[in-house]
């Protein structure tokens, strides 16, 4: 990581100061630094601490693209069969990553490792020092835990996209290089983590209210929990924490309409378990929501940053299935002019900010991104039904139906077999949740070839192979750091 480089000119820096103070005899009180001996003191200490943890998601340190506002879409997204680079996108990591020729050295890999190494960090400064800090015992407990829930999620983003991956859990105590340098932990004890940290955030509030609404709750490290027994095939414990989230009190339901999941004057409604917060042209303190570029001008010829991988992905949709229009665009009025561009492919819609009057170019666009929903819950609870009892039920239809419902799609018939539902519910899911990160996930975990085989009905995703079912640890992060092996193929 940057860390690393980092620490290596503060070592040379402060072996320098050494040599001053030896020859000055100078005592330095830098009352103008912040450091985390004066900085952990008080309540608003560990508030701003714990936001800053929050920040790591919808911004990144360097100006670069935030988590979740496009970086994590680049590979997820890129990689899978939904998506694409724009033809007018020049970088070539990025056209690498949507064609799957990528290698260790793409520096859209390195920054998603270092950005959620950057997190994790934050989150562990917070989760030492905030329960030294004195004053109100609830409020202390509850920034700990949202630390734990933000901490989980980035740990568990990281190994499903790199397998075994270091598991750091405090801030380094040393400034001595080789002390950094830590292997690749087992996925398994990193799982493990994970759990840990989620089972201590369930105890988070049900909900918040006024200012505090997107923070981290109980019900959103239920079912971020149950994603990761999902992920693991645990569909025991998966199905108690569904049961949780679905029966829970939480009151979690669909929004009538679909377009609502995705308007900036619905955000963190009822739909919503757990988003990352955008707001709209806020200047320099708003991180961009990089997402929000699918509309980019009413000119048709210009190309949007991302686009479908295939036409096919839009015929997945029937013509009366209410989440096509909110999925896609093919024409744009412009109020301007009175008159309706028509685009020659259709774009990505659901990131574009209409509250914006007129619509315009909108690097930052008040449009949440929503990480957990609640129909992300009840297709996961009807899969694991089905995966249990060897065949789906009634609670499995009628969960799935819920879905189909909301969108305007006739029910599925109860007469489906267990291979033929759990291939409705990956459909589903793909229908559902286009441009929101779940599909090269979902490719990955049904496990075997599925991956290749889904990539390799296009054409541009010809040079998919097994190795694709992770993303390889970064070039940089193995040079600074021996004790990183490489995963297999590159």
């Amino acid at each position: 990581m940057k860390t690393l480089a980092i620490l290596k000119i503060t070592i040379i820096l402060a072996a320098a100061g050494v040599i001053l103070i030896s020859c000055n005899k100078l005592t330095e009180n830098p009352g103008s630094v912040i450091v985390s001996s004066q900085f952990y003191k008080t309540s608003s200490d560990a508030v701003t601490a714990v936001n800053a943890i929050y920040a790591t998601l919808n911004s990144d340190p360097a100006g670069d693209f935030p988590i979740y506002g496009r970086q994590l879409n680049l590979l997820v997204e890129n990689g899978s069969d939904n998506q694409i680079y724009s033809p007018s996108n020049t970088n070539p990591d990025v056209r690498a990553l949507g064609t799957e020729t990528y290698v260790s050295a793409n520096s859209r890999v390195q920054k998603i490792w270092q950005q959620h190494y950057y997190g994790i960090n934050r989150a562990n400064i917070a989760i030492d020092n905030i329960p030294s800090i004195q004053f109100d015992t609830t409020l202390r407990l509850r920034l700990v835990r949202e630390s734990k829930f933000i901490r989980a999620l980035l740990y568990f983003n990281l190994v499903r996209l790199f397998g075994d991956v270091p598991l750091v859990l405090h801030n380094p105590a040393s400034i001595d290089v080789s002390s950094l340098k830590i292997g690749r932990t087992a996925a398994e004890l990193v799982y493990s983590q994970i759990v840990a940290d989620l089972k201590d955030a369930t105890n988070l509030p049900k909900l918040y209210t006024g200012s505090d609404k997107g923070r981290a709750t109980g019900g959103a490290a239920h079912a971020l929990l149950a994603k990761v027994y999902v992920t693991r095939g645990d569909w025991a414990n998966a199905l108690t924490e569904l049961n949780i989230v679905i029966n829970g009190g939480y009151g979690y339901a669909l929004f009538p309409s679909y377009k609502d999941v995705f308007q900036k004057a619905t955000k963190n409604g009822q739909e919503h378990i757990f988003s990352v917060q955008y707001e709209t042209n806020l200047g320099e303190v708003n991180s961009e929501q990089y997402l929000s570029l699918s509309f980019t001008s009413f000119n048709p010829a210009t190309w949007a940053i991302d686009i479908p991988a295939d036409s096919s992905v839009y015929k997945l949709f029937s013509a009366n299935d209410a989440r096509r229009a909110v999925t896609f665009y093919s024409t744009q009025y412009n109020a301007a002019t009175g008159k309706t561009a028509v685009y020659s492919i259709p774009n990505f819609n659901k990131f574009v900010d209409y509250s914006l009057s007129p619509l315009t170019t909108q690097p930052q666009s008040g449009i949440n991104y929503p990480v957990i929903r609640y129909a992300d819950i009840l297709l996961l609870y009807a899969e694991a039904l089905n995966e249990t009892n060897g065949a789906p039920g009634v609670n499995a239809y009628a969960a799935i139906n819920q879905v189909r419902a909301r969108a305007n799609v006739a029910n599925l018939t109860p007469s489906l077999n267990q291979s033929d539902f759990r291939d409705s519910i990956f459909l589903e899911r793909r229908k559902e949740f286009i441009q929101e990160g779940h599909r090269w996930f979902d490719l990955v975990r049904r496990g075997g070839t599925t991956l290749v085989d889904a990539l390799h009905k296009l054409p541009a995703k010809s040079a998919a192979s097994a190795k694709n079912t992770l993303f390889p640890i970064p070039l940089v992060e193995i040079q600074l750091n021996s004790k990183l092996t490489q995963n297999p193929g590159y």
